[in-house]
Order: structure tokens, then sequence, then C-alpha cells
């Protein structure tokens, strides 16, 4: 069974809808290295507009200007319509994939000068944070020390599934001025429940590596690895978010 925690790469993402069955294609098949040439790709191109983003948000003083919720709402809303464009058009993908990356730099630019104007530092130690995870779990993925069993698989995805629904808790008490105490300060609890999240969004990166070598083996259709590389992007997005959250109430507490 295909499973993954990440919403962008679910069971059904290599099955077609009309006979269940496993999409593959005799000629131009996803293969491995054509998805990690892909999502190097898309990390350039969020890199450059993140670059571009970060320069508009902070002014000559290294203050925020007026255009930063241009750039952060901006790139929230325009990700998440492109992200969900790509899950449900996958065959779009190589046209969505790109434009994702781009638009999602904008978010990951500015929400960065944000973090690093307030904790001038911080946004590199995320960023090697993020590539150093990755990097160590794959491999430990390649040489067999850690593998997705299915065991594995429904842990993380549980644990995912929780994370998520606190997160939307948070967001529709919100609206009502009502916050949860604790796990959103720089508390030790706070600080616990942070390190918690960036732990499963490691995790999640194993059950992605699996879901794009199944689609490998399976002999997907080559746009498949733009839609792969763009999965594996949405989980690093996120890893690196959780790793800001973490550093920047580590240095609350200094």
């Amino acid at each position: 069974m295909i499973r993954s925690g990440n919403p962008a790469l679910k069971e059904s993402t290599f099955l077609d809808s009309a006979t269940g069955v496993v999409v593959t294609r005799d000629g131009g098949a996803m293969t491995l290295n054509g998805t990690v040439n892909k999502t190097g790709l898309l990390l350039l191109l969020a890199v450059i507009t993140a670059a571009y983003a970060w320069s508009q948000t902070l002014d000559a003083s290294g203050n925020l200007s007026a255009t930063a919720p241009y750039y952060l709402w901006g790139g929230v809303i325009g990700g998440l319509v492109l992200a969900l464009v790509t899950v449900f058009k996958k065959e779009w993908a190589p046209v969505t994939a790109p434009l994702y990356a781009l638009v999602e730099g904008l978010f990951l630019g500015s929400i960065s000068a944000i973090y690093n104007a307030r904790f001038e530092g911080i946004v590199f130690q995320a960023v090697m944070l993020t590539f150093a995870i990755m990097f160590a779990l794959l491999m430990a993925y390649r040489s067999g020390l850690i593998k997705a069993t299915e065991n594995f698989k429904l842990g993380v995805v549980a644990a995912t599934g929780g994370i998520f629904l606190v997160y939307l808790a948070t967001f529709v008490l919100g609206f009502f001025g009502i916050k949860i105490p604790m796990i959103h300060d720089s508390g030790l609890i706070g600080i616990g429940f942070s390190l918690f999240v960036v732990v499963i969004a490691a995790l999640n990166l194993v059950l992605d590596f699996d879901f794009i070598e199944t689609g490998v083996e399976k002999g997907a259709p080559k746009y498949m690895e733009w839609y792969g590389a763009f999965g594996l992007m949405v989980t690093l997005v996120w890893l690196y978010l959780e790793i800001l959250r973490l550093l920047s109430k580590l240095q609350s507490r200094n």
C-alpha cells in the first residue's frame, strides 16, 4: 500500500481515476534521476524569488518595509492555489510545479526576512539544518538504516494528522480571540512541541522518498517526476518553517 503523510503524495496519486490501477507508460517513464533534477530546479526557482522578496521586505536600515505583507500573503494564497491545482491535476505538474516554487519563494523570502529582523542569523541556521536533515535521512533511507515499514508509515501519518488538527484548532479559535496555551510560546512545553513537530516533518521525508521510489518502480508517467518533486518540496517547506519556529522559541529564552 502506498501511504504518505504529505497531502500532495497520497495513496491514489499514481492511480488512474477510472481503472484504479497504477498508471504506466512504455516510453518516457518516471525516473529517480529525473525527479532529483526537477527537485533541484524547483528549489533553485524558490531561492531566486525568495531572495527578491527578502530584498523587498527589508529596507536599507534592516526594518520591515510597507510591502512586506503583500509578498507574505501573496505567496501564501498563490502557493495554496497552485498547490491545490497541482494536486487535483497531476498532469499539469510540469507547469504548475515551477509556478508553485516561484510563488512559494515569495512567501519564504518574506517570512524569513521577518524572522531574521527579530533574530539575526536564524534563517541561515534554519536553511542549513533543513538540508542537513534531508541529506541525513536520504542517506539513512538509501542505506536501509531507516525503512518505511507499514507500522512506520501509520505512525508518521497519524502524528502528522494530529499536528494538522492542532494547527487547525489554533487557526479557528484565533478568530474568537482564544489562544491555545503553552504549545505556541517559548516555554519548555512549547519548545518540546516544536521539536516534536520538526521530528515528524523530517520523518515525512522518508515517506516521500519511499513514495517517489514506488512511482519509479511502477513506471509512472514522466510528468510524475515534476509531481514527485513538488510533493517533496511541500515537505521541505514545512520542515524549514517548523525549524524556524523552534529556533525562534529557543532564542526568545536568551
